[in-house]
């Protein structure tokens, strides 16, 4: 046996070998190739996206939450939307204001996309387009304001921006929920002259509210002096008329206690000559009681007495008046007569 028939027969073996296991092989592609192809017809459409189908290039069904089947090969998925609310923020955009001020505006708008099959064929580059549709819808509502105006009326603003960016991305299947501006750029120069304005405002405030503070201090200590006096004046007023009516009700109780006593008086000598009547007194009786009334009348103070002529010739009157001017130490006079208490002696 030669090397040529050694190896023609090692060449059969093989050629035996490889065509069993080709078919193997073979059987093992078609499999995956099949897999593949029932898997990629399955799909599975998440919560808040939903995805827009076409079929052999032409629109076919918008595909909601859940597990759905399409044609292989002549079926795709041309766009995968999502349908929660989105938020873009754009760059400043340059605008001028009515009074021809520059000043530079960045905005965030809020939008949510309510028809994947418009969104998908509406417009091309939807986020671009709603960029420049901001731009322009806020040139256009800036140019009709003025500087003040437009720092000062974010609200309006954002309220005509969101209605007319709405109507314009309606046919595009985007709603425009909200739009805010989010910083407002003026110049520096004008940054500048708002800073000195500002503060030349507030210090005006400041000198009207200390103007202000002392006005009413000095109202307030106007009227405390004023409320003070008539205070004073009251109470002095009120001192006056209770001391005259202090001094009345005294000079009335003085003036019924000088009568209560002149009319206890009058009534002691009522009684006393009351009294007297009733006892019938003699003569001699009489005369010694004037003679008390001239000696309770002197009280050891007088010097001089005068005794009526008519008491002169009363028996035994000489010497109860001599015992009686030894006490008192006085001078009689009698008819007109004086007489030292010692002739009576």
């Amino acid at each position: 046996m030669n090397i040529f028939s050694v190896l023609s027969s090692d060449t059969l073996e093989l050629e035996e070998l490889f065509s069993g296991g080709g078919v193997i092989i073979g059987l093992v592609i078609v499999l995956a190739v099949l897999i593949w192809l029932v898997s990629s017809c399955i799909k599975i459409v998440p919560q808040a996206k939903a995805f827009v189908v076409e079929r052999l290039g032409g629109y076919q069904a918008t595909w909601g939450v859940g597990i759905h089947f399409k044609m292989p090969i002549i079926d795709k998925i041309a766009k995968r939307v999502i349908l929660k609310e989105q938020v873009v923020d754009f760059p400043p955009q340059p605008v001028i204001t009515k009074d021809n001020v520059t000043m530079r505006i960045d905005t965030v708008v809020f939008f949510q996309i309510t028809d994947p099959k418009l969104y998908a064929y509406g417009v091309e580059s939807p986020i671009m387009a709603i960029e420049n549709l901001t731009a322009t819808t806020l040139r256009n509502i800036i140019g009709d304001l003025e500087l003040d105006e437009t720092l000062t009326s974010r609200e309006i603003i954002n309220t005509k921006m969101r209605d007319s960016l709405d109507v314009a991305t309606d046919p595009w299947g985007i709603k425009v929920n909200r739009v805010e501006l989010k910083n407002i750029i003026p110049p520096a120069a004008i940054q500048d002259a708002m800073e000195k304005q500002m503060k030349a405002e507030r210090e005006r405030r400041e000198s009207i509210l200390i103007a202000e503070g002392e006005k009413k201090s000095t109202i307030l200590v106007a009227e405390g002096k004023k409320e003070s006096a008539i205070l004073d004046a009251q109470a002095e007023k009120e001192a006056a008329i209770l001391r005259a009516e202090a001094k009345k009700e005294a000079t009335i109780r003085e003036a019924e206690g000088k009568a209560e006593a002149i009319q206890i008086v009058q009534k002691a000598n009522a009684d006393g000559i009351r009294f007297l009547n009733e006892a019938k007194p003699t003569g001699n009786v009489i005369t010694l009681k004037s003679l008390e009334a001239f000696a309770k009348a002197a009280d050891g103070r007088a010097t001089k007495i005068i005794i009526p002529s008519e008491i002169q010739g009363v028996a035994g009157l000489a010497t109860s008046l001599a015992e009686f001017l030894k006490t008192n130490d006085i001078k009689t006079e009698v008819s007109g007569t004086e007489m030292d208490k010692t002739e009576f002696e």
